[in-house]
């Protein structure tokens, strides 16, 4: 290894700290090497650094507050589960996820730099691209899926002033010709908003979040009216009951659950990089992320089990569900409501993250609005229509597997700054060559190993289940793609992070100690 494995430096001089423990560049420190910085991945300075709990926990409102969070806990009761083993497992997993979201985000705060650049400490100035593209193509992902129901918004929005004629139009790849041009709009909105800039962003963000509660909450009057009064929705029993059948979904649901906001729980250095203070951004995501996820559970639980009381069989779709309303003043209202929160949502989530990244492969070339236009293309390449149309493949498949992988960059990046360095960076040192993060031509080998050895005992051993009639629910073998590793696939994310973090430190301290 290079400079990085030498012994522990005096402090840089390149850098300022300050009484309430934020560092910043020192005014004489120069970032001028273009394939390593640019003005969107260089850190905050201290005076632009002022979000308050406030900020943080409407941020979570806002992300928190969106169909997909909806569908994972009414996904959960189409699985057969009732409202309380949903609400449990949601709650226990959003708490659970908080605790690497902290720990990741207390960089953000300190040193005012974005996700793909802390990951250069960890895996070095070119092999953060790893972890980074990792967590792009997953935003990317989820910005598709997010895309495809805003554009079922307007499909079925524009089906009730249009009548049948929309609805049923002739069909492309199994879907209505109108159903691909409402996606096309809705995309060309998010488009159009994204190119007007962050701010813009945020501001849209503030006024929009609260519509989605409002919704929900007039969605739970309808199927409370609907169904004759509460009962019925608290009463459908599980279909699992609390024995083996609950726990051998509750265990691969509970990572599904914690695999949503793993991506987060990486890239929240993008959002507290901005933050005041330590305990504001502790304050504000404790505050806004469990309780915020947990009520919006209760709500799609209740609404789910009413549509299961009401016709039959339960409507996991909050847009289909709104789309059986028969007041079409009430209808259009409630769609326009998604519409509006999906987009202010999407944007905040799943854009920032992949424009960081994507301008951290090639500073030089890629701002951070030119990686948000990538990210709008990569979104319909990657089919999201099929990701999300099955919730055996949603939670099980997409959100396990994926949250095997980023728990592996979890427990990499946990390891190195709180066990390795104990939280002491050099900020110029993280746009330099040559320097203690450079490691083997930019790339640090022992987190590429933790990356590998960790993400094969996470997702090795996935499989897919049998329905009642035998039918294979989702892309990998029934006995797991690598058989002996099926006893863990149903704890990817617990198991990617636990095993990450303990290789890393090990490799690390049977070297010689990195300087911090």
């Amino acid at each position: 290894m290079s400079s990085a494995s030498s012994s522990i430096s005096e402090p840089s001089t390149a850098q300022q700290s300050y009484p309430d423990g934020r560092v910043a560049l020192a005014e004489a420190a120069v970032l001028d090497d273009p394939r390593f910085s640019n003005a969107d991945l260089a850190p905050v300075a201290i005076e632009r650094r002022n979000w308050t709990t406030y900020n943080y926990l409407a941020l979570w409102v806002g992300m928190a507050h969106c169909i997909p969070s909806w569908t994972l806990a009414s996904g959960l009761v189409a699985l057969g589960m009732d409202w309380k083993q949903a609400v449990l497992t949601i709650a226990l997993a959003n708490v659970i996820v908080l605790i690497p979201m902290l720990l990741t985000g207390h960089a953000g705060t300190k040193y005012g730099i974005p996700f793909p650049v802390f990951a250069r400490a960890s895996f070095g100035l070119r092999g953060a691209n790893l972890p980074a593209m990792v967590r792009a193509a997953v935003a990317c992902a989820w910005f598709g899926i997010q895309t495809w129901i805003g554009g079922e918004g307007i499909f079925l929005l524009a089906g009730k002033l249009f009548g049948d004629s929309w609805l049923n139009a002739s069909k492309i790849q199994g879907t209505a010709w109108t159903q691909w041009l409402a996606f096309l709009v809705f995309w060309l909105i998010e488009v159009l908003v994204i190119t007007r800039g962050m701010e813009t962003l945020r501001k849209f963000e503030n006024w929009a979040a609260p519509l989605v509660i409002a919704g929900a909450l007039a969605l739970l009057g309808f199927m409370a009216s609907k169904a004759g009064g509460f009962g019925p929705l608290l009463d459908q029993p599980s279909a699992l009951g609390w024995g083996s059948g609950f726990w051998k979904v509750f265990f691969p649901a509970l990572m599904g659950m914690i695999g949503f906001w793993a991506t987060l729980s990486l890239n929240i250095p993008d959002f507290t990089r901005f933050g005041g203070s330590q305990r504001a951004q502790l304050r504000g995501q404790a505050l806004g992320l469990p309780t915020t996820m947990t009520l919006f559970a209760v709500l799609s639980v209740l609404v789910t089990s009413g549509s299961q009381a009401v016709y039959g069989e339960p409507i996991w779709d909050p847009i289909a569900l709104t789309a059986k309303m028969s007041n079409v003043v009430g209808a259009l209202f409630a769609l326009f409501i998604v519409m509006v929160a999906t987009l202010s949502v999407n944007i905040a989530a799943n854009v920032v993250s992949p424009a960081y990244d994507l301008s951290n492969l090639l500073p030089r070339f890629i701002s951070f609005r030119t990686g948000a236009l990538i990210t709008g293309v990569v979104g319909i390449v990657i089919m999201p229509w099929k990701l999300i149309a099955n919730p055996h493949v949603y939670i099980f498949t997409w959100l396990g597997v994926v949250g095997g992988l980023l728990g592996t960059v979890a427990g990499i990046l946990i390891a190195d700054y709180w066990f390795i360095r104990r939280t002491e960076l050099h900020l110029d040192e993280l746009y330099k060559p040559g320097g203690r993060y450079w490691y083997t031509g930019g790339w640090n080998l022992r987190a590429v190993l933790s990356f590998a050895v960790g993400g094969l005992l996470a997702i090795g051993g996935s499989y897919s289940a049998l329905d009642a009639q035998g039918v294979k629910q989702g892309p990998f073998p029934v006995h797991g793609m690598v058989p002996f590793l099926k006893p863990l696939a149903d704890y990817g994310w617990a198991v990617g992070l636990a095993s990450s973090f303990l290789l890393y430190a090990a490799l690390s301290l049977t070297a010689r100690r990195p300087r911090r």
